[in-house]
């Protein structure tokens, strides 16, 4: 590796008064993780890691949770009903909707926008069987055409019924 190239990556000179002249660096990997032991077969067991998560606190005592508001979105979002999501997160249904109301609402009609967006996209693009499926819910078409006309009783004229029954 050059001097220059050295630079640009941000290293040093082994002599910081010095400028560099033709020296050459080298990088020396890091060192490789230590060969498992043959003797020991299985799965590693799990290393917790500490991680900052932003959210809303809440359950109280040993059961207080930290939530947060987007994952409560993602998982409204794919379909997942108030308790799958209270049991995901391992909190009360009730609290989950006391405080996720609006969040949850939201996932739910975003998601529902999309669907309408795709399943249009997919009627103007020539689906006949969802041109025909949102002409009945949208629209509020049928099959079977209903004349109002058809459901009145037919008329009753006396006058003519009586004219009929006269003997002449």
């Amino acid at each position: 590796m050059t001097p220059d190239e050295a630079k640009e990556l941000g290293l040093e000179p082994s002599d910081p008064n010095k400028e560099p002249q033709g020296e050459q660096f080298t990088i020396l990997p890091y060192e490789p993780a230590p060969p498992p032991d043959p003797s020991k077969t299985g799965n590693k067991p799990k290393q917790l890691v500490a991680v900052e998560v932003f959210g809303y606190e809440v359950g109280r005592g040993l059961r207080k949770k930290v939530v947060a508001p987007e994952d409560v979105y993602q998982l409204a979002a794919i379909g997942c009903s108030d308790a799958e999501i209270a049991k995901w997160f391992d909190i009360k249904y009730d609290t989950l909707r006391y405080n996720f109301a609006d969040i949850i609402d939201k996932g739910r009609e975003d998601v529902k926008m999309s669907l309408r967006r795709a399943m249009l996209k997919n009627a103007l693009g020539g689906n006949a069987v969802m041109q025909i499926w949102l002409s009945k819910n949208m629209l509020g078409m049928s099959d079977n055409p209903n004349n109002s006309q058809d459901k009145q009783p037919l008329p009753w004229n006396e006058a003519e019924d009586d004219a009929d029954t006269r003997p002449e």
